[in-house]
């Protein structure tokens, strides 16, 4: 008959097991090797030229810097290129961009300046191939209506691209439709960052314990939490690819890249 030690180490054996389960990314190196470079965040963005714009994304790509955009679902279904969920900031409009149509959102302006919100296939035809893109898919809920679209988009475009996500609901319709397209698992730490929402799913997030959803190919991981032990797991022993935002000086970029992980730059142009 097994000893109480016996059965507490089984126990805490299993518990291990089930932990690195839930954290194991899907290793795929040969695939995201491609991808390990630097991303202009949201574009070059600097004077006249907003972020997530199409006069950002070309400065960026014309310097040869892969780029990191953001998308979203319009109210007529449009995927759009724009970080936040409302216009306020960008806009200076009070209102969600998912209440407004295309060409609504097409007729403002970034920033004060005369760039207009661009669409991810006005962005495809720009890039055109000529830079690997970084897309983030944006949601926070189990709506995965962005998903499909994004996919039927990028299927007809002949240039390089991985997709990421804070959300691993979205990153599994990838994994389940799309399993070919490289993924990664965006990541903070919720908590210290005070993230309204349920804590239990604010701590799950950032424990890394949904990644067994959409076993991503790399993290892409919030530089000032870089001590997560699932995330260096992750990384370290379990395989994935290393990617870190949001680096915001020449001496950081330079760290990062010495220690092979790939940096999503702004506010900045590295040497």
């Amino acid at each position: 008959m097994p000893t109480p030690l016996i059965v507490c180490l089984a126990v805490f054996g299993g518990l291990v097991a089930l932990w690195l389960f839930l954290i194991a990314p899907r290793a795929r190196r040969k695939d995201v090797k491609p991808f390990l470079r630097p991303y202009a965040h949201r574009g070059l963005w600097g004077e006249g030229a907003p972020e997530n714009s199409l006069a950002a994304f070309e400065a960026a790509a014309a310097r040869g810097f892969a780029i990191e955009l953001d998308v979203q679902l319009s109210k007529d279904g449009k995927v759009m290129v724009f970080h936040d969920y409302t216009l306020t900031r960008m806009c200076q409009k009070e209102a969600f961009l998912s209440d407004l149509t295309a060409e609504e959102l097409g007729a403002m302006t970034l920033g004060g300046t005369k760039e207009k919100i661009p669409t991810l296939e006005e962005v495809l035809s720009l890039v055109d191939g000529r830079v690997p893109l970084l897309i983030e898919l944006k949601g926070e809920n189990g709506n995965t209506a962005l998903c499909p679209v994004v996919a039927e988009m990028l299927d007809g475009y002949g240039g390089a691209y991985c997709v990421e996500s804070f959300n691993p609901l979205l990153l599994h319709w990838f994994k389940k439709h799309r399993p070919l397209v490289v993924r990664g698992l965006l990541s903070t730490d919720l908590i210290k960052e005070k993230k309204e929402g349920s804590r239990v799913r604010n701590f799950a997030l950032s424990a890394l314990l949904v990644t067994f959803l959409c076993r991503p190919a790399f993290h892409a991981w919030n530089q000032y939490y870089p001590h997560r032990l699932a995330l260096r797991l992750g990384i370290k022993l379990l395989g994935a690819a290393s990617f870190v935002y949001t680096v915001k000086n020449q001496a950081d970029f330079d760290r990062h890249v010495a220690a092979g992980n790939a940096p999503i730059f702004d506010e900045f142009v590295p040497r």
